[in-house]
């Protein structure tokens, strides 16, 4: 019989500029993939991105997003590195013809980006030295939105992996008007901010666990990126140091949000281990 793995209590607290968000997480003592820390940095980015959510009902722009409401699922998501191994693996587990699902429609999307000559150009931001200019990904989401194709997990207009779903679409939320998300380029819309970029905390991990660059894996491709890299996958951390250096970078990215210096961030002693 296998031995369950050892897990190790942590009370968090983390200050944003919408208030304190508190939490209790599990961690595994033993060596674990840097895809064990994904479930709960991304749930740290929901608690915080909740906190927004609440001020913006205060202040009279309650989110505006609903379920059958798929507008957003038919931009370019950007996934980090840790993110895309996480996904490779859920979509392993699943049932052999689920996979196939699954597959065929990745295959679909990737007949549709190479007639428009856009999987090299979202291929080559995965591999890319260093982070892409705001112009060129800017230049790439437009071309991508205009193709209007829908994720390849979307389903009669319902995510099919929303327990699983990337950081970037979590964080995106709006108050305005639900037909403006129609056409965002014409149309202002107004986003709930989330003050954790999650996939940015993630990409940065992974940087610094790999001497590599912050990856940017748009999610069309970020299968065949996976099981492009699974040698880099096979790498372990104790799950402590994956824990200490994501909060690290939350902490961090939370201080810039609330406008404090490097100083003042608050201690990791505060954690209640």
């Amino acid at each position: 019989m296998m031995t369950p793995p050892t897990t190790e209590h942590f009370e968090i607290a983390l200050n944003t500029a919408a208030g304190q968000i508190t939490t209790a997480v599990e961690v595994p003592t033993g060596f674990v993939p840097v895809t064990a820390i994904v479930p709960l940095i991304r749930r740290l980015g929901e608690e915080a991105h909740a906190l927004e959510v609440a001020r913006s009902v205060d202040a009279g722009k309650p989110p505006s997003c609903h379920k059958g409401c798929a507008a957003c699922c038919r931009m370019l998501v950007p996934l980090s590195a840790p993110e895309a191994f996480a996904l490779r693996e859920w979509v392993r587990a699943r049932p052999t013809d689920h996979q196939e699902r699954i597959g065929a429609r990745f295959s679909e999307v990737k007949s549709r980006l190479l007639s428009q000559s856009l999987w090299q150009r979202l291929s080559e931001l995965c591999n890319a030295p260093g982070q892409p200019s705001d112009d060129a990904l800017e230049m790439v989401n437009r071309e991508y939105y205009a193709l209007r194709l829908p994720c390849p997990f979307l389903e009669e207009e319902v995510c099919t992996i929303y327990e699983v779903r990337p950081a970037a679409c979590r964080e995106l939320l709006v108050s305005s008007p639900p037909e403006r998300c129609d056409d965002i380029i014409n149309n202002p819309v107004e986003p709930i901010g989330a003050p954790v970029s999650v996939s940015t905390v993630l990409g940065l991990l992974w940087q610094e666990l790999g001497k590599s660059p912050t990856r940017l894996i748009p999610l069309p491709v970020a299968l065949d990126w996976a099981n492009g890299h699974e040698h880099e996958n096979q790498q372990a951390w104790k799950g402590v140091e994956l824990l200490d250096g994501a909060l690290d970078k939350t902490w961090r990215f939370l201080s810039q949000s609330i406008h404090e210096t490097p100083e003042t961030l608050p201690d990791k002693g505060q954690d209640q281990r």
